[in-house]
């Protein structure tokens, strides 16, 4: 991907898109950098579609495995981080609904009720926004350019489901895309088994979660399983691969953006 690059002593970035002032900084998260950036291109090429600039400052974990594994102090620092790099952006955007929900949902809780850091927690979380949310609910996206012919289902996140409330954000957009079937499978909003440090500490109960989960989805006859969080997609792509079903698993916005073949990277993004 080519860029035009602005750097100062505080948030080195690279930017590309509108010269409108409408800019939004992208969240890429640790899982969508190291095992899908894929995603990342796709959420760039969907928001600057939208008539954004996007910028990619130099990031680092929000923080979540911290959070949750009860290391709120590493949390913090973590979050401070975030602040520093995030803080003077209009908006903030992560392709992943738990990514998003630790920024808006769980940073202020980091903080002294009254602090400087508590508000600038608060400040930064009421402008960090989920993908298909900010694409459907601020910049009012509702169409796509997209084509992908087959059936389809969606698994609803936890954190997004039930902390953002992500589910028909995406269910809107992914109705508009040439060729796709959409329909919910059964006890669509149950948890994949994932759940972040949990498949860590439980991995049995993990499986087996996923199992069901992916026997919901069979019952559709989908030929596309799509969801919003990468570690959800990764869990259930890699129970699927080795038990030899045939379902594709894509993120919504690899879908939105018409990037399911071939090396993301060599597109035109």
């Amino acid at each position: 991907m080519k860029t035009k690059t602005t750097q100062n002593e505080d948030r080195p970035a690279h930017a590309r898109g509108t010269d409108d002032g409408r800019q939004v900084a992208l969240f890429v998260t640790c899982l969508v950098d190291l095992f899908r950036p894929s995603i990342a291109f796709a959420a760039v090429r969907l928001l600057e579609q939208s008539g954004f600039t996007v910028v990619v400052p130099k990031q680092g974990c929000c923080g979540q495995p911290n959070y949750n594994g009860g290391d709120r102090a590493g949390a913090a620092t973590m979050a401070l981080q975030t602040i520093r790099i995030f803080g003077a952006f209009e908006y903030v955007v992560a392709p992943s609904g738990s990514c998003a929900a630790m920024i808006r949902c769980h940073y202020p809780k980091l903080f002294e009720t009254g602090s400087a850091a508590r508000r600038e927690a608060e400040a930064l979380a009421s402008r960090t926004f989920e993908l298909t949310t900010f694409l459907t609910d601020i910049a009012g996206v509702s169409t796509s350019s997209a084509t992908l012919q087959g059936a389809a289902t969606y698994h609803d996140a936890c954190a997004g489901l039930r902390e953002l409330n992500i589910k028909q954000q995406p269910r809107e957009l992914l109705g508009a895309v040439a060729g796709l079937t959409l329909s919910d499978m059964p006890d669509t909003e149950a948890c994949c088994g994932f759940g972040g440090m949990f498949c860590v500490k439980y991995p049995e109960l993990s499986i087996r979660i996923a199992e069901q989960k992916i026997a919901d989805v069979e019952k559709t006859a989908a030929d596309y399983l799509i969801g919003g969080d990468l570690g959800c997609l990764m869990h259930l792509e890699g129970k699927l691969h080795r038990d030899g079903k045939a379902v594709r698993v894509l993120h919504v916005a690899e879908v939105l953006a018409g990037v399911t073949d071939g090396d993301p990277q060599d597109a035109d993004v």
